[in-house]
């Protein structure tokens, strides 16, 4: 499918490729890769039970991360550089403001889902140099 394809503006995480790591996977289902997304960026997030994703940020972008499934902890820092820690579930929206640190970590014994934005679109390219970065295909 092209990217002008009308059958993008719909997409499911198994119908793109999905970026793998240690600590869970993230799959792009708008992005201007994907389906020409021009302002922002986003996808579903899959945390095992215990993992999590460790303290980063994302220069010249603010994120938004919604908690669909499963519960953790979200740090976020303030202004001044300290974390700010709060017990997260499902329905729960995290702003993380432009530049700002901030890691999740799922608590439970259940997966957590996360759906994340980010703005501008660009950020999750970064992720491609992490070590344990690894493409599993779509459908996989």
């Amino acid at each position: 499918m092209s990217k002008s394809d009308p059958n993008r503006m719909f997409v499911y995480p198994k119908d793109v490729d999905t970026f793998g790591f240690d600590w869970g996977r993230l799959a792009l289902t708008v992005a201007p890769e994907v389906n020409g997304a021009a302002r922002f960026s986003g996808g579903v997030v899959d945390l095992p039970p215990g993992q999590g994703h460790t303290r980063h940020n994302h220069p010249g972008a603010e994120e938004i991360i919604f908690v669909i499934s499963g519960n953790g902890e979200q740090m976020v820092e303030d202004e001044e550089g300290n974390p700010v820690t709060k017990k997260v579930g499902p329905g729960c929206t995290v702003f993380v403001p432009e530049s700002r640190f901030h890691s999740t970590l799922n608590t439970s014994s259940a997966p957590m889902q996360l759906f994340v934005v980010y703005s501008p679109a660009g950020p999750e390219r970064g992720l491609r140099e992490l070590p344990d970065f690894r493409i599993i295909p779509a459908g996989e």
